[in-house]
């Protein structure tokens, strides 16, 4: 008994001195990430450098729009309002750059032609459903879908979506952009296949955000992911058992893998889960695959789910 504790504490400070040393290896990259700061430059311009303005920032004045949507905008109430509490929230880019250089050393790490990009910081009538936008070499925020949970702009936002509105959710909603650019879609419209590819986008997180917690990876509070993994055996049997793997029922996805405020199981339990357990048990089968399976994440990526679920041996701890 004595050695195989010894055998097991040796494997685990191996498995430590080389996380160790692949994340110091991650920190030598050099990574340098320009920030515009189009929410400050909206913030001050006057109506009289509007043209200015607009030169400087095509691709924030749609040409259908007329200069009377800009010029309302740039005098009204509640957007110098919305523009003052960004500016209090994010008055340098000392909080951007702390979560965006560790992001991107990371996906140059696991991916070395990721290019770094443009990244333009604005403010977007807090759309939460486009926080963050890849367009080809620039990646848009929406800053004012980040002032913190409990904002009073957000008063009208369901709880299940403004829990996720802080700071700190800023690097796992870039690294959920960058990861849809990587993973394969599903190749079969199966539960199985749309849970496995969350579950893809939550492992690169990962490998990505290896200082976030995983209910902030999920966008759990604490309570919530310790009520899925209180829940795992239970919900896996509760698939099984009503045979929804490999179902291809549209419903499901609303059911237990879009943002929600709760799963819906019908049954008791609903009102105590929080939604996207099918993403949650999707991450727990991919991970399982990777530590059973020789393998890497660039081919991780094009795996199907299939084959994944099959080597993956998964079974929900008890």
């Amino acid at each position: 008994m004595k050695y195989f504790v010894l055998a097991l504490l040796g494997a685990f400070l191996f498995s430590c001195n080389s996380k160790s040393e692949v994340e110091g290896e991650i920190e030598k990259i050099p990574i340098n990430v320009e920030i515009i700061r189009f929410d400050k430059e909206f913030a001050a311009a006057t109506i009289d450098e509007l043209p200015m303005l607009k030169a400087e920032f095509p691709a924030f004045f749609p040409k259908q729009y007329n200069d009377s949507i800009w010029i309302e905008k740039l005098t009204d109430t509640l957007q110098n309002q919305l523009e003052a509490e960004v500016a209090k929230t994010f008055p340098n880019d000392e909080i951007l750059q702390d979560e965006l250089v560790p992001l991107f050393q990371h996906i140059k790490y696991y991916f070395p032609k990721f290019s770094t990009p443009l990244v333009v910081t604005t403010t977007s009538d807090v759309d939460y459903r486009n926080k963050v936008i890849l367009a080809d070499s620039m990646l848009v925020i929406g800053l004012d879908n980040y002032l913190g949970a409990n904002h009073p702009f957000y008063e009208g936002i369901d709880k299940y979506i403004s829990k996720e509105m802080k700071p700190s959710q800023i690097a796992p909603d870039v690294s959920e952009t960058y990861a849809r650019q990587y993973i394969k879609p599903p190749s079969k419209a199966t539960f199985l296949g749309q849970i496995v590819y969350f579950g893809k986008q939550l492992y690169l997180k990962d490998l990505w955000l290896p200082n976030a917690s995983d209910a902030e990876k999920i966008g759990y509070t604490e309570e919530e992911f310790q009520w899925a993994e209180e829940n795992e055996e239970y919900m896996w049997r509760y698939f099984i058992e009503k045979e929804l793997l490999y179902s291809t029922d549209p419903k499901l996805g609303a059911r237990f893998i879009n943002p929600a405020p709760f799963s819906k199981f019908y049954l008791e339990i609903d009102n105590e889960s929080p939604g996207m357990l099918g993403r949650y048990l999707g991450w727990k089968i991919v991970r399982a695959y990777m530590e059973k399976n020789d393998t890497d994440v660039q081919r991780l990526m094009i795996t199907d789910a299939e084959e994944i679920f099959t080597n993956s041996k998964y079974k929900p701890k008890k």
